[in-house]
């Protein structure tokens, strides 16, 4: 019974730790003193600055780019317009140009010694279509602006503190692509600190820095309040397609940290993303972390140079652990002989089958894979597609859907270890079935699969005979032992997740003789040992929950809970307690997933998303409403069918997916000027000129022969159009239009589409009826899309 006691109070304890973990700072008030970061006082630039949606090129970003100038007046900045064009073309979409004219407001703070590389503070203005973009980013821009007036309060600083604030980046980074890239003022920056968001809530996570950060993490280490960050977020960061404007900062080889949010993604691009959403606490929390790295940077007499990258993590409170990878190998030795000691001592006290070791080693793997297939048939479960339009469901669950994968998961590895104690081969059904069920819902899942069915066989082999708790535990510390060290060899920023549960697992082991000492001084410590290892471990899992909607990451978990919980989790020999306890927290897990299928969310806090159009083919005179397949709301079916028809799933070249479409009334839309005009040096000029009201233009240009694109609106690019392939250009903002130099190889002809976008609905059909309060509109939605094509020859 007190083995059972010390389970409950150690998971207890574990979750009270990761919650008080993850909660947000008081937001400081107006009143703080000046020298301290106030989010009240940030806020008031929320308020100012997020009252509308203001995408790139939109009347209304004018506005926020006005206001910020006047603020940055106030603060005595000298705020500059620094105007440009952004050209990227995006890795993941090769044959594509996105570029659009931009405006980057700098201001600048200036230091003591002007000479020296200046610290720039970063984030971005424009929000992306549909949403007032209150966290992403006007909440980068007003803690940067209160960060700023914070340093400036405590005294001239020893460098200038640059304020960068881009234009387009949610465009493609347009903004920034043209300052590192082209603007002067880029070349004096030694060190930039982006701020960006993922969501309106959340503790502020410092997730991504330059190549050779050792001497950024030692500032870090040392300034850093309360802060969230690891290799390990680094290092995923990097390998992932995401990209914020520090990307083409660190291109130009400028150091720097990313900050940012990603609780409650619901509200990320969202038209819920309104001052009023955004949580103050996050707020207060990126300013906070901003400032104390901001302010040791601005006053020191140098900035972080480059030295070898440490494995590093939070650990609690404002502790930071960093050591050099070659010390990740001095943990495992240390962990090597605390478990040759605990299994020797073990031994003495009692002897316990070799072979137990081996089936220890395929219960952790089988909780482990288990729980991902327990998980991934919750999720199918719950009714909520994958993707993310998809899942904003799930998002309007957040609260209660984590709770359920955390129960879902703990309760199989209590399945897991509470069953050795027994050994009934039925056991490797249950995750089998798990996994096999989750093609029942539609298309075969793989992962379901695969986990479901190795797990089955590894249960029987472990399930076919008693194990000893001992024995049990030192092959979960063996498997351990042996995942840390491939993850160090291959992943060493990643080691630290296992290496220090292991730590601490080995720690217990050795001080209990793994588990064989009984009494209320051992008990204790291995319910010490637990809570904290699963308190820290807890503020991973709320990442990788807010982070990826991917259940494989929870297996992970759960193989560095089962460390340190297994002693505490496997019952004496022939007990079923174990069991039980495991069963009720599946069906828990369980219940809460079928709770969560079975209610709406919607709500004008969390409303469905909708998304129609309205596009008319300039060419064939025809026209049609539409909307995308992941549109279920009645009342996009209801404006789809309001002038007759039924929709129907139609491909069109100006979609990039095929769309739910009906016929409507065409409507005369002003048509784009296209022109192409050869030039003397046997190259041709293609011009562009969306119509007035639109805010961008995407052109599709085929040549007959290979040619060469070399210049977009004045900025050289590199642009292979081979022969007979179409090539795509998104013009956002369009101005005066687009130009484009193109060198052929010969004789051709050139094939031109275009569709040009006007953020309106057009007059001369029906108009769109009033949205419910639980609906909200996504994105570009209620737009006009004007379509054609144009051929020109040379």
């Amino acid at each position: 019974m007190l083995r059972y006691l010390a389970l409950l109070v150690a998971l207890m304890l574990g979750s009270w730790i990761a919650f008080n973990d993850q909660l947000l700072p008081e937001s400081q008030p107006a009143s703080a003193p000046a020298s301290v970061f106030s989010a009240d006082r940030a806020f008031a630039d929320v308020t100012l600055l997020a009252s509308e949606p203001h995408p790139i090129g939109s009347p209304a970003n004018v506005r926020v780019r006005d206001a910020l100038v006047a603020r940055m007046t106030e603060l005595g900045l000298s705020p500059q317009i620094r105007p440009g064009v952004g050209v990227q073309q995006p890795k993941w979409a090769p044959g594509m140009v996105v570029a659009g004219p931009v405006e980057n407001v700098i201001g600048i703070l200036p230091g003591r010694d002007r000479t020296k590389p200046a610290l720039a503070i970063m984030s971005h203005y424009d929000s992306v279509p549909g949403s007032p973009g209150a966290a992403d980013d006007i909440m980068g821009v007003a803690a940067s602006l209160e960060a700023i007036r914070a340093i400036k309060a405590r005294g001239v600083p020893a460098r200038d503190v640059m304020l960068v604030v881009t234009d387009g980046e949610e465009a493609g980074l347009l903004g920034a692509n043209h300052f590192f890239r082209r603007d002067p003022l880029a070349k004096r920056i030694g060190l930039v600190l982006n701020l960006e968001a993922r969501g309106s809530s959340g503790r502020v996570n410092m997730f991504q820095t330059s190549k050779e950060n050792g001497e950024l993490i030692r500032l870090f280490q040392q300034t850093a309040q309360r802060p969230a960050s690891s290799s390990l977020a680094v290092m995923i960061y990097e390998k992932m397609p995401n990209d914020t404007d520090m990307t083409e900062s660190l291109a130009a080889g400028i150091p720097g940290m990313n900050y940012a949010i990603i609780g409650r993604q619901f509200d990320y691009h969202s038209a819920t993303s309104t001052p009023a959403n955004l949580e103050r606490g996050s707020l207060q929390d990126m300013g906070t972390q901003l400032l104390a790295v901001a302010s040791e940077a601005a006053f020191s007499r140098d900035l972080p140079g480059k030295s070898a990258s440490p494995i590093y993590s939070n650990l609690f409170g404002d502790i930071v652990v960093a050591y050099p990878v070659w010390f990740g190998w001095v943990l495992l030795l240390v962990v090597a002989v605390l478990l040759a000691f605990s299994v020797r001592w073990a031994r003495h006290s009692g002897e316990f089958e070799a072979m137990d070791i081996p089936r220890g080693m395929g219960a952790l793997a089988f909780g482990a894979l288990g729980s991902v297939a327990a998980l991934q048939f919750a999720r199918h479960l719950t009714g909520s597609g994958f993707g993310f339009i998809e899942q904003r469901f799930l998002m309007a669950h957040a609260a209660p859907w984590e709770w359920a994968i955390m129960l879902l998961s703990l309760g199989f590895l209590m399945l897991s270890a509470g069953d050795l104690a027994r050994g009934r081969r039925w056991m490797a059904a249950v995750p089998v079935l798990l996994g096999l069920g989750c093609s029942a819902f539609g298309e075969f899942d793989m992962i379901g699969a695969v986990t479901g069915v190795l797990a089955g066989v590894l249960g029987l082999f472990v399930y076919k005979t008693r194990t000893t708790r001992k024995g049990a535990w030192a092959g979960v510390l063996v498997l351990g032992f042996v995942l840390a060290i491939i993850v160090q060899a291959a992943f060493p920023a990643a080691s630290y997740v296992l290496v220090w549960p292991l730590l601490a697992g080995a720690i217990g082991a050795a001080a209990t003789a793994l588990s064989a000492r009984r009494g209320v001084l051992p008990t204790v410590l291995l319910v010490v040992l637990a809570a904290a290892a699963l308190g820290w471990q807890g503020g991973i899992s709320h990442f990788a929950f807010e982070a990826m909607d991917l259940m494989p990451l929870f297996g992970i978990q759960m193989v560095t809970a089962g460390l340190v919980l297994w002693p505490l989790a496997q019952p004496d020999n022939g007990a079923q307690k174990g069991l039980v306890v495991g069963m009720i927290l599946l069906a828990g897990g369980l219940t809460l997933t079928l709770f969560i299928r079975s209610d709406e969310p919607w709500s004008p806090r969390f409303p469905q998303v909708s998304y129609v159009g309205y596009l008319v083919d300039q060419d064939t005179g025809k026209a049609w409403r539409y909307a995308p397949k992941v549109d279920k709301t009645s009342w996009t079916r209801s404006v789809l069918g309001a002038e007759g028809g039924s929709p129907t799933l139609m491909k069109h070249w100006a979609w990039r997916n095929p769309q739910l479409a009906v016929a409507a009334p065409p409507v005369a839309e002003t048509a784009p000027q296209v022109t192409l005009v050869k030039q003397a040096d046997g190259s041709v000029r293609l011009n562009a000129l969306p119509p007035a009201g639109a805010r961008t233009l995407a052109l599709q240009i085929r040549a007959s022969t290979a040619a060469q694109a070399n210049s977009l609106s004045g900025v050289p690019i590199t642009l292979a159009l081979p022969a007979g392939e179409w090539v795509k250009v998104n013009w956002q903002a369009p101005g005066n239009g687009v130009e484009l130099i193109i060198r052929p190889s010969g004789p051709g002809r050139l094939d031109v589409r275009y569709v040009a976008g006007l953020e309106r609905w057009p007059s001369g059909v029906a108009p769109l009826p009033a949205r419910p309060a639980d609906v909200m509109a996504w994105d570009t939605s209620d737009s006009t899309w004007v379509a054609g094509t144009r051929a020109f020859s040379w």
